[in-house]
């Protein structure tokens, strides 16, 4: 609610003084209608950018990470000329090195709207009536448009991209801890629009006196009361904050109140200062210490209402005498932390030294709240060229404040206060006449300008900080789309071909077990029936038939052709291994080809390297032992599973007996047995079967085929033979037909026949082998199932390295949408929330505009 400008109007007692009528100034009962109707107005917005800086903090904290912005000036381009508004910047992040882009920054006039926006845009055309305004009409020049006033962050960085910048520094800082220091920033600004609510909604208001060491300020507050009260010398004095106060507010008493720390004063509580005499207040002030002090003195004024200051009838005025600023840093931040709360700052500064370092830096600092500065140039009378003097101060002044300079005629005077002190001289009167207008005819000016000055500057921070968001959320959202629209068919496309991916890999793992499998168990069938027919199972180089010795050398004949036969089985055990590495290969080769037709572009393919050469390798152990990979006797290799030893190896198998060279068996059953019928037509009748049945008993002395003790055992049983009558009849037909079968069986059939007999015991002691251990643990189907396993083990890892390549790249393409969704749903709702922000600020600004055009 707004309140009353006019509490002295209330007062018993209290004259209403009239303002003088005039074009330039509303009487005092409009005037005070009128403030009241735009501190209402000024009020509303306080509380709207209020509530905008809180949604930016609540927004900076929950839901994006609001970046700080900074803008370079780019060299200006001829077509810019036509465009005085538009100013190309560079935007960068200082927590992003990375990001840079070109955006067109438009500053506005009073209202300090600021819109950024990409330079790739296409510039609107500028309403000619536009292109004529004057840069004069901003509160801030073009090159401040860039920049921020209340936000403004000390980084202090250097170019952009340089290596020997501070930026590296800053670039390594996260994200989160520049948005904690604009935070904090923000929270700063926050407080100060409480303050300024409670300076609007004071009813009096607060005159700083400040400048320079020996300056003049304490003889100017001295002129402007009327009577020496501050206290005055050549050396500085005013070591403390001096509130000079119209004695009305204080029961009409003249008084000194010492102010104690860490209370709030109240003149009517003497728990919170000490009193004094106003005679004390030289000493007092001259031995004092403490830099914080603030001393309050109460003064009647017995000049009329309508020529005091403090006893204006209208507003509770107080004048505050300020220690110097260059006294030391500490007086310096005082002050300047004490002119936040100020409503008028008059700046008093020497004739004879013109603005120090420190003054410049006070009034750069105080303009960016207030507009409109009151500078009293003190001891003009005592320069002898005068106008150089002036011309030199309004050129500082138009440099240090604009606004200021504009209404130089009613804002900036020169004159000695020493002299008016003693004798009043027109310009004093015209600095006092000036004065009086501007803190209380004009306090939209005085009271109201520097607090809408400061929501015009903040609201244009606002602007420049939502307008570059907005750019990196657009630039978020289109990065977020992009990806999606790349991203997003590759992962449906993988989701929708993974079946038919991992089928056609199962179907090549089993198509290639498969034919290694049956192409196994036929090479090695048709190596067993070739055996036993007396051939090598296979047509291999190295490996043959021995040759025939001799009868001598029979034995050791019959052990080299098991031995080869065995081997010709032990080949056609490697050559079906090596047709099973092509299939391998084969298989492995078009496995690759379905990753490439299955995974996604960018996705790293298997650098396993298949060598075929490694299949059905035998592992060693550290030692050199070969390492048995299963418990099992499955054979391997033409060998047992594990130990790598071939049928040739094998001592069981080498073993030679007497049957090698002469199948009884194998004969009688052709001749007498039906059961072997088949096979007596591809064998013809010769006289070796008759000798091998003249022979037959021959099996009953045992031994080796002519071997001495077993002549010796048949001569004797051939002679007891003979001594029957009966048996000697017989004797000489029988042993002739003995001697032709052997001289015939061993001179022109044992070459030929020993190659079949062995063969077909080879091939029957396999075929027993199978009848015991079934057909997975007979001789062709263990090799089969062996190389068939071995097939399917190199295919499987090969499927399964590229099962899991697919599954890994639909995971990460599965969170790249997922983390793209995410991204364009936070940068569409940021990109919204800046646009909104952007309007309620426009609102705002709108508002506070029309409080100082009115």
């Amino acid at each position: 609610m707004a309140l009353s400008y006019f509490p002295n109007a209330a007062r018993v007692g209290s004259p209403q003084p009239l303002v003088e009528s005039s074009h330039k100034h509303l009487n005092e009962g409009v005037q005070e209608a009128y403030v009241e109707h735009k501190n209402s107005r000024l009020l509303q917005a306080l509380d709207a950018t209020k509530s905008i800086l809180g949604d930016l903090r609540k927004f900076n904290k929950d839901n994006w990470v609001v970046r700080y912005p900074q803008l370079r000036e780019q060299p200006a381009e001829p077509s810019s000329s036509s465009r005085r508004k538009s100013m190309r910047r560079s935007l960068s992040f200082p927590d992003d090195p990375s990001f840079e882009a070109e955006v067109i920054v438009s500053p506005a006039k009073a209202g300090l709207t600021r819109s950024v926006t990409l330079a790739t845009i296409t510039d609107k055309e500028e309403d000619p009536a536009a292109e004529a305004e004057e840069d004069g009409d901003r509160l801030v020049s073009p090159a401040e448009a860039s920049d921020f006033h209340v936000f403004r962050l000390d980084l202090k960085l250097g170019a952009h991209g340089s290596s020997s910048s501070p930026a590296a520094l800053v670039a390594q800082l996260e994200k989160s801890s520049i948005a904690n220091l604009l935070d904090d920033r923000i929270l700063n600004a926050v407080g100060h629009l409480d303050k300024l609510r409670s300076r609007i909604e004071d009813t009096s208001s607060k005159v700083l006196v400040t400048g320079d060491l020996n300056a003049g300020k304490s003889t100017f507050v001295n002129a402007l009361l009327g009577r020496e009260v501050m206290p005055v010398d050549q050396q500085p004095c005013t070591t403390a904050f001096c509130e000079v106060h119209d004695a009305a507010e204080n029961d009409g008493k003249e008084e000194l109140h010492i102010l104690k720390e860490g209370v709030t004063y109240s003149a009517h509580d003497e728990n919170t200062f000490t009193r004094a005499d106003l005679s004390d207040l030289d000493a007092i002030v001259s031995e004092n210490e403490n830099d914080s002090q603030v001393l309050k003195v109460y003064l009647r004024d017995p000049r009329d209402p309508q020529a005091s200051l403090l006893s204006n009838g209208i507003v509770d005025i107080s004048l505050i005498d300020a220690p110097g600023l260059n006294r030391d840093n500490t007086h310096t931040t005082r002050v300047f932390a004490r002119q936040e709360e100020i409503d008028v700052v008059v700046f008093v500064v020497s004739a004879e030294n013109h603005f120090t370092l420190s003054a410049k830096e006070f009034l750069m600092n105080a303009s960016h709240e207030k507009a409109y500065l009151f500078i009293v140039v003190n001891k003009y009378e005592q320069i002898r060229d005068k106008a150089k003097c002036r011309r030199l101060v309004l050129e500082q002044i138009k440099q240090l404040s604009p606004r200021t300079y504009e209404d130089a005629e009613d804002l900036v005077h020169f004159v000695d206060s020493q002299h008016a002190l003693h004798e009043p001289t027109d310009s004093f009167n015209n600095l006092e006449s000036s004065l009086r207008s501007f803190v209380l005819v004009k306090r939209s000016k005085s009271k109201l300008a520097p607090a809408s000055t400061y929501l015009t500057k903040l609201l244009s921070d606002v602007d420049l900080l939502v307008g570059a968001n907005a750019i990196v959320a657009q630039t978020e959202l289109d990065r977020a789309q992009n990806d999606l629209q790349r991203v997003r068919p590759v992962l449906e496309k993988m989701k929708n071909g993974r079946e038919l991916l991992e089928e056609s890999l199962e179907s090549v793992e089993d198509l290639g077990a498969t034919r290694t499998r049956m192409r196994t168990k036929e090479l090695l069938t048709d190596a067993v029936e070739r055996v036993g027919q007396g051939k090598l199972g296979v047509d291999d180089a190295a490996v043959s038939l021995p040759s025939y010795p001799g009868l001598l050398g029979i034995w050791d004949y019959v052990r080299e052709v098991r031995r080869a036969l065995l081997s010709s089985l032990d080949a056609a055990v490697k050559l079906a291994e090596n047709e099973a590495r092509a299939v391998t290969s084969e298989a492995v080769n078009k496995i690759a080809q379905l990753g490439d037709e299955h995974l996604p572009e960018g996705v790293e393919r298997s650098r396993r390297v298949f060598m075929p050469e490694a299949m059905f390798s035998v592992r060693t152990d550290k030692k050199g032992n070969r390492k048995s990979r299963r418990a099992s006797g499955t054979v391997v290799a033409g060998g047992i599973y594990g130990l790598g030893i071939g049928l040739a190896q094998r001592p069981d198998m080498l073993d030679t007996t007497f049957f090698d060279l002469f199948d009884v068996h194998h004969q009688f059953w052709m001749h007498f047995g039906e059961a072997e019928a088949e096979e007596s037509k591809d064998m013809a009748v010769s006289t070796l079967g008759y000798a091998s049945v003249g022979l037959g008993a021959l099996t009953m002395v045992g031994g080796k085929t002519l071997g001495a003790r077993g002549l010796l055992e048949g001569i004797v049983r051939i002679w007891d033979l003979l001594e029957n009558e009966t048996a000697r009849k017989w004797a000489a037909p029988v042993l002739g037909a003995v001697t032709i079968g052997l001289a015939t069986y061993f001179v022109l059939e044992l070459p030929s026949t020993v190659p079949r007999t062995v063969g077909r015991r080879i091939k029957a002691t396999l075929a027993k082998e199978s009848e015991e251990s079934g057909e997975e643990g007979s001789f062709v189907g263990a090799h089969a199932a062996r190389v068939s396993r071995e097939t399917r083990k190199v295919l499987r890892l090969a499927s399964w390295d590229l099962k899991e390549r697919f599954r890994a790249a639909m995971d990460e393409h599965g969170r790249e949408v997922h983390g793209a969704e995410e991204m364009e749903r936070r940068a569409q709702k940021a990109l919204e929330w800046f646009r909104e922000v952007e309007r309620r600020a426009g609102d705002v600004r709108e508002s506070v505009v029309s409080v100082g055009a009115a």
